[in-house]
């Protein structure tokens, strides 16, 4: 006879952590580092999690509002220090943007989530804090300032969301090549423009690139007047 098997009490099993939004951020990083961002889902949540989908979205509303929380714990990662604190405004504001820009690069689905996702959390903030307190170090106005944020954000994470995906795509080298030949073999007849900027159009480092990009943004912001604006 076969004996009785004792069935073990839901006492004796050991307590789950209380679910919070920490942990629910923690775990959708974890997560997106190892399977990608596309698998930083709710219900994936929930069964990591071992938990209901409904019990999370008393934390976090939807998977829009989980993406910005992803987004915003990596801007933590962001250095905002402008590395050398003797440097001037323009170069402590290069070497932020930079930063922010690597960040994003490292995580090519967050990049592409960054173009769409509004974060509101405190990196983020420490994060916009720093930009205008560094912009407005050029005597621009606070119109000039405000918008110049947004255009400096705006183009990083374009950047970002562009390269990061040519870098993480083995197609993308071919791709690149096919580019730079059509560009070489255009007829000089019908194309006098292409051919009078070769090879310039595909030269120079894409550090040197989005440093020069950075730095064309930051004169136009503090040189172009808010259309409105009093200052």
């Amino acid at each position: 006879m076969t004996a009785r098997k004792e069935p073990i009490s839901r006492r004796d099993r050991p307590a789950k952590p209380a679910l919070s939004r920490r942990w629910i951020v923690d775990t959708a990083v974890r997560i997106m580092r190892a399977e990608g961002l596309e698998k930083a889902t709710m219900r994936r949540l929930a069964q990591e999690l071992d938990t209901g989908p409904a019990s999370l979205y008393v934390y976090v509303a939807n998977t829009a509002e989980l993406h910005a929380a992803v987004l915003d714990r990596l801007l933590g990662e962001v250095d905002l220090t402008g590395r050398d604190s003797e440097q001037d405004w323009r170069e402590q504001l290069r070497a932020v943007m930079v930063s922010y820009t690597r960040v994003l690069f490292e995580h090519p689905p967050l990049a592409r989530a960054a173009l769409v996702a509004r974060p509101s959390g405190e990196n983020y903030l420490r994060l916009v804090e720093r930009v205008l307190d560094l912009l407005s170090r050029s005597g621009a106005s606070r119109e000039q300032v405000a918008w110049g944020l947004d255009k400096l954000l705006q183009d990083a994470t374009a950047t970002a969301a562009e390269h990061a995906t040519q870098g993480h795509d083995p197609t993308s080298e071919d791709d690149w090549d096919a580019t730079v030949r059509a560009l070489h073999a255009v007829d000089a007849t019908t194309h006098p423009a292409i051919t009078a900027h070769m090879p310039a159009l595909i030269s120079g480092t894409m550090p040197d690139r989005i440093r020069w990009s950075f730095d064309v943004l930051i004169y136009g912001i503090t040189h172009t007047p808010v259309p409105g604006a009093t200052d």
